[in-house]
């Protein structure tokens, strides 16, 4: 008896010598840790799905930001997709081979490092439509955001693939027991990986909104006071539209969500001494950084009409009509 529950805390009961051990978990405790977490996944690509779907199918959605934002759904729906994946780690068992373990990791680090990527790229749109407004539309152009989008993405694959290299050589070399899924870092990669992935792009996000919002509400102050003057000529010369606006109220929610639920996560890698990576039992912070890709069509949902007439449009099968991508989604651009 005491050797048959022995074997059923194994991942591989055949490998009782090299095999590794799950964490001890009470049954409702496990049903109710991985419904939750199924759900979260489920959402998080579900939701990313429908961004993605709308932006690319309706021309009306085809903007620079726009086309922002579906890079960043882009990359959600890759770290819902990886949360499966994580979920198995959370198990305290990998049955997926050293490759696959692999390739999961380089995966994680593309997608992270995207997803950071475009956050500054949106904040570099908002900060030109807002501090520069009469010249946002030569200087940001549908053409130049697809090119920006495009390098971040190779970029990341890149230069994960370059800090990852010594994994992809070995895959499985750093593991200590048959199920296990870590990959090793050293400690000068570490380090740069933190200054290249946190440290920078979140102090040019910050600084960058700081600005936009400064400049906007003093914007929304002159606006405001010349009332007369914007009825009689259309518009106060020098500043930003409504519209722009709230797209900047819009995603500087976004941004400041992504902050909250990143800045624990990276933040934790800052005590992290040993050069191996690898959890038995998620951290609490890694969730909350994952979870972080559910929120953004959440947020969309609340503050632009669009996708939710989008959604109705998708669930209702009305896009597979023809001339369906020239429906009239927007009310006030």
């Amino acid at each position: 008896m005491m050797e048959t529950l022995e074997e059923s805390e194994l991942c591989f009961p055949q490998l009782l010598n090299s095999s590794c051990r799950r964490p001890k978990r009470s049954l409702t405790e496990a049903v109710l840790l991985f419904s939750l977490l199924y759900f979260i996944a489920l959402l998080t690509v579900t939701l990313n799905l429908l961004v993605i779907i709308s932006i690319s199918h309706f021309k009306q959605l085809h903007t620079p930001t726009n086309f922002l934002l579906l890079s960043l759904a882009v990359s959600d729906f890759f770290v819902g997709l990886l949360m499966f994946f994580q979920i198995m780690l959370t198990d305290g068992c990998w049955f997926l081979g050293d490759l696959m373990c692999v390739i999961y990791y380089v995966l994680n680090f593309i997608v992270t490092s995207s997803t950071v990527g475009t956050m500054v790229l949106i904040s570099v749109d908002r900060y030109v439509a807002i501090c520069d407004p009469l010249l946002y539309s030569t200087k940001v152009t549908v053409r130049r955001v697809r090119i920006c989008v495009c390098l971040c993405w190779g970029c990341s694959v890149l230069y994960d693939s370059l800090i990852l290299k010594d994994n992809l050589k070995q895959p499985g070399s750093y593991n200590s027991c048959s199920g296990e899924c870590v990959f090793a870092l050293n400690y000068i990669a570490g380090v740069v990986d933190l200054i290249l992935t946190f440290i920078c792009p979140i102090t040019v996000i910050i600084t960058l909104y700081v600005r936009v919002f400064v400049v906007a509400v003093s914007q929304a102050r002159a606006m405001r006071s010349h009332i007369a003057a914007v009825t009689r000529q259309g518009s106060v010369k020098g500043t930003a539209n409504k519209s722009e606006l709230k797209a900047a109220r819009t995603l500087g929610v976004v941004v400041v969500v992504f902050l909250t639920c990143s800045c624990p996560y990276f933040c934790s890698s800052l005590v992290i001494q040993d050069s191996l990576f690898g959890f038995t039992s998620v951290p609490l912070e890694a969730w909350l950084f994952y979870l972080n890709s559910s929120l953004n069509p959440m947020i969309y949902a609340f503050c632009y009409p669009w996708f939710l007439k989008s959604i109705k449009l998708i669930v209702t099968f009305k896009i597979l009509q023809p001339d369906s991508c020239d429906a009239n989604v927007v009310t006030d651009i």
